[in-house]
């Protein structure tokens, strides 16, 4: 488990990222404290927020009931150099972009975003999937609308979110895409809550967004 200013550390940024109103928080908060578990994303980024209960939630997910019997129990422990997985281990995820023109979204990806063919699927296809290094993307060709009207960009509906291990590897991708013309529902920035990321727009309307530390 992470030291304790680690965890203080973490309870504050969700602190921030809620009073940011950033929408991906809400599912981890709707996830892990009760009183949200029903409740909309809007409703969940409206509602109060301490840092109380940012602490509760950072005390949920170590796997305490919470904040001062995670520090309670965290006094008590001693760092294990190893950890046994004891039930199944997830492989990865694999998101599923919906597209209206299969042809064009594979040309996209390949030649504007640098993904390769994994492989296709229909004749003529309409299922594929893309990857570039261990990130991997489904395709799946609809012939009717998914989303209505502009609500992925008026909400900031994520397809996917792809995360990079540096500032300056996510910086390089941002330019590399740049001058492919890509086009940018966000452009690079540094998040308050110490994150460096931007958002791309697929030809679809598709969001997917590229993470990185900031430092």
């Amino acid at each position: 488990m992470p030291n304790l200013e680690n965890l203080r550390k973490q309870a504050k940024q969700y602190l921030r990222w809620h009073r940011e109103r950033h929408h991906p928080v809400a599912a981890v908060l709707r996830a892990a404290l009760p009183r949200f578990k029903d409740q909309t994303d809007r409703a969940i980024l409206d509602a109060p927020f301490t840092l109380g209960d940012a602490q509760t939630l950072v005390a949920r997910q170590n796997g305490f009931s919470d904040w001062q019997a995670l520090v309670s129990g965290a006094a008590g422990m001693t760092p294990s150099p190893e950890r046994t997985t004891t039930g199944p281990v997830l492989g990865g995820a694999e998101p599923v972009l919906y597209v209206t023109d299969f042809a064009a979204s594979l040309a996209f990806f390949t030649q504007s975003l640098g993904f390769a063919v994994d492989f296709t699927y229909g004749e003529p296809p309409y299922y594929g999937v893309v990857a570039r290094d261990s990130a991997r993307l489904c395709l799946r060709l609809v012939n009717e609308p998914v989303f209505v009207g502009d609500v992925r960009a008026r909400a900031e509906l994520l397809s996917a979110a792809i995360p990079l291990e540096s500032a300056a590897a996510i910086k390089q991708l941002f330019l590399d895409y740049q001058a492919a013309g890509v086009s940018f529902h966000l452009p690079l920035k540094t998040q308050p809550w110490g994150a460096r990321n931007f958002i791309l727009r697929d030809p679809d309307g598709n969001l997917i967004l590229f993470a990185a530390p900031a430092e």
